[in-house]
């Protein structure tokens, strides 16, 4: 009871604390977790040291009421704070190879006859190297990796297996022998570090009591941390756990949950994250006799549910093989919604992981390579300009409302930036040090790894962990400083001596303000420079190019889409997202799936400026943002078509279409609109655990015609997505290893909403099955 409250309350710390960094956290598919029984929550990709697993703590708590336990370094936990905090959140100590790796003596070579046979120059390895020991090589050899047999001599060895390096997709290792032979002779020798083998028993015994228990267990199975645009290979190491649980106690079922983490920007303060939870896998007994066996029965019943998991992850994550394949499908998601229309975060991801999937498999095709090299130049002459995509459209049209609406953002920049500034200068200290500290530590985070490419992954970390000491030491400081000014000069006699009280309390709340005026200073700061190359002659010219280079891109992406979406996906028309051009819904009756806006009669006390920018300039928030993307009939061809609306401040120039929270800052002062219809008199929360209510009033509404006589919309899942399903050709399996049901079958239906009686009688049944797996 004691440890649980502990973790409760260490729990809301963190919770304020993340999101405090984060501007918001969308958590998907939090109905897929158990509510008990043993859970592997099989997480990836590892982007953000720190805050991954606080991430999962969170959001697993709050959705599913449930805690969990991590496995965390044995050289985190012996830090002083990391580990106090880990001890409280109940974490499980696991040694890594990679703590204790060290620098070899002289250099290496291999044998021009024989892959496993390594000589040296000036080693010792009978006193450094032990078998089942590792040897890693620097960067220049891809950080090639092999396993030592026998160490023969202090000038040789024998491996195992040949020298491997993680292939593109993470999925698999390739011999890298060839290129570490050719390294190593031109270059007299390779440097090497040796990983010693590190034996894990204790660490598993703990993991089978704890599932043994019905605990939940968090696993980042890539081993560490790292910034790359994929998967690292994924370690046996949870495949041991679910499968040795099971073996030593039969009785038990553990589920594995594949959870993935998307961020945007995920070292920047004040960004975006998306925790999506995949459906629970639950382990083939089957797998568990094998393992039994032992020998190479075991290692085939790790590496089949190895497999399994890492399908389950890839279908909740977005990966690329680079960081510009990355950009070229982030830039063609945005060409493919229209000026205007708005996704939540959810939509973003998976419209992303769509676009990645179907790139990666025609990625080939002529048509397929001529528009990246499209897309790539539309992108090099956006960063020429200086614009964002959204920005555009603005951009080209010339107007005397142009004019006034720059002149008028003009002037609410300096109203935002005059009420953050004594907060911003405040607080500068700790932005300073903490930028300062973080990017030193990225810098040694990077020289000490073989698998980071700029070490953004530490940034984040530290940039929360330096802040949370400096903090309290600032605000002791100007406690002080106040109340020697209080007695200097003499102000407040009666007062003076709650000085410090009072300047302990005002801060925080005075920091919370600026943050928030600040970032809606900062977005409507964004806003200004297509406004003003619209207004300036010399720039028309070029800007006008790139609107009609970005109409040209749009509609072929759209073609493109068109054209092999219905090779690649059975139900790709019942299932697409498309960019809705159609006037969007507003009023009482909005959107199936709206953001965090207003209707248009938005109160002038919930946001003075957006009120008056809204009836002065026709700019109309909740239009741009409550929109439909779920829309099945034919879409307008020309989809970039300027929008009459001028573009919003609230556009942010990152990947995500962004929104600022403005009626954040002012919803406090706003009484009125608290009526059960109101956004004001809605839950506040993320939180989508409670489907069965969800789909009950989803079913009441499916099978009625909309209030225009259209079909309704297609069944979405808690984010408004609907699943799509590969041919059978393509060689892809739902989550439980059935095929794919052949076009015109029933399909799975998930989500919000379920349309017509055969999908309202899968939904039931889906329905009781997830409440039996429970």
């Amino acid at each position: 009871m004691a440890a649980g409250l502990a973790y409760d309350l260490i729990l809301i710390f963190w919770r304020i604390v993340i999101n405090i960094f984060f501007r918001e956290i969308r958590p998907r598919g939090a109905f897929n977790i158990p509510k008990d029984g043993p859970v592997l929550f099989i997480c990836g990709p590892h982007a953000n040291q720190f805050l991954d697993p606080l991430l999962l703590f969170s959001e697993v708590r709050k959705e599913a009421g449930r805690r969990v336990s991590v496995l965390t370094a044995a050289k985190s936990m012996q830090r002083k704070f990391i580990g106090a905090v880990a001890r409280i959140m109940d974490s499980i100590p696991v040694a890594r190879a990679a703590d204790y790796a060290k620098a070899g003596k002289g250099r290496i070579f291999l044998s021009e006859s024989d892959p496993l046979l390594v000589t040296g120059s000036g080693t010792a390895f009978t006193s450094q190297v032990k078998p089942r020991s590792q040897l890693v090589l620097p960067k220049s050899a891809a950080y090639a990796s092999a396993t030592v047999e026998e160490v023969i001599s202090d000038t040789e060895l024998r491996l195992k297996g040949e020298f491997v390096i993680p292939s593109k997709d993470g999925s698999a290792n390739v011999k890298a022998s060839t290129r570490v032979r050719s390294e190593s002779e031109s270059k007299e020798g390779l440097e090497y570090k040796v990983l010693p083998h590190v034996e894990q028993d204790e660490t598993y015994g703990a993991c089978f009591t704890r599932l043994k228990e019905g605990g939940c267990i968090g696993v980042f199975p890539e081993g560490g941390s790292h910034d790359r645009t994929d998967f690292l290979p994924l370690k046996a190491g949870f495949s041991i756990m679910a499968l040795g649980a099971m073996a030593q106690y039969p009785e038990i079922d553990v589920k594995l949950v594949p959870v993935g983490l998307s961020y945007f920007h995920p070292h920047k303060f004040r960004s975006r994250a998306v925790i999506e939870f995949g459906a629970p896998q639950s382990v083939d007994r089957e797998l568990v006799e094998l393992y039994k066996q032992g020998g190479a029965k075991k290692r085939e019943a790790c590496g089949r549910l190895l497999e399994q998991a890492h399908d389950g992850l890839r279908a909740v994550t977005l990966r690329a093989p680079d960081w510009e394949t990355m950009q070229v499908i982030q830039a063609a998601r945005r060409l493919y919604r229209i000026p205007g229309q708005h996704l939540t975060l959810g939509q973003v991801v998976e419209l992303s992981k769509r676009f990645m999937e179907g790139y990666l498999a025609y990625k080939d095709e002529p048509k397929i390579i001529d528009l990246r090299q499209k897309v790539l130049a539309y992108n090099r002459l956006l960063r020429d300009m200086g614009l964002a995509d959204h920005q555009v459209e603005r951009a080209s049209s010339t107007s005397l409302k142009s004019a006034l609406l720059l002149v008028y953002r003009t002037g609410l920049l300096l109203w935002w930036a005059m009420l953050a500034l004594p907060g911003f200068l405040l607080h500068a200290p700790i932005f300073i040090l903490a930028k300062t500290i973080s990017m030193m530590k990225a810098r040694e985070a990077l020289a000490a790894s073989t698998v980071k490419i700029q070490g953004r992954d530490v940034l984040a970390t530290w940039k929360i962990l330096v802040s949370l000491a400096v903090t309290p030491a600032l605000y002791v400081f100007y406690c002080i400083l106040a109340t020697f000014l209080a007695y200097r000069f003499d102000l407040a006699p009666a007062w003076r001596h709650w000085t410090p009280v009072a300047i302990f309390i005002l801060l925080p709340g005075w920091a919370m303000a600026s943050l928030k005026f600040g970032e809606a200073g900062a977005d409507v700061f964004k806003s200004l420079r297509p406004l003003f190359l619209s207004l300036w002659p010399g720039s028309l010219r070029e800007v006008d190019k790139l609107r009609q280079m970005r109409e040209s891109l749009a509609n072929e992406i759209s073609e493109v889409i068109d054209e092999f979406g219905p090779k690649m996906y059975e139900n790709f028309q019942s299932a697409r997202i498309l960019p809705s051009a159609t006037v969007p819904q507003t009023g009482r009756n909005p959107g199936m799936f709206v953001r965090k806006a207003q209707a248009p009669d938005s109160s002038v006390l919930s946001h003075p400026m957006l009120w008056l920018d809204e009836r002065i300039f026709g700019w109309n928030r909740s239009a741009s943002v409550g929109q439909s993307v779920w829309n099945t009939t034919k879409m307008d061809k020309n989809r970039s078509e300027p929008s009459t609306a001028p573009t919003s401040p609230v556009e942010s120039d990152n990947e995500e279409e962004a929104d600022v929270d403005y009626d954040d800052v002012f919803a406090i002062i706003d009484t009125r609109r608290t009526g059960p219809g109101s956004p004001r008199g809605r839950r506040r929360g993320r939180s989508y655990h409670d489907l069965t209510q969800l789909k009950s009033e989803a079913n009441s509404t499916a099978t009625s015609p909309n209030m225009d006589g259209s079909v309704p919309l297609p069944a979405p899942d808690d984010e408004g997505t609907n699943r799509l399903y590969k041919r059978p050709g393509a060689g892809f399996k739902k989550p439980n290893g059935d095929e794919v049901p052949a076009q015109g079958q029933a399909q799975e239906s998930v989500g919000l909403g379920l349309s017509g009686a055969k999908a309202k009688a899968n939904g039931d049944e889906d329905q009781r099955e997830r409440e039996k797996a429970q």
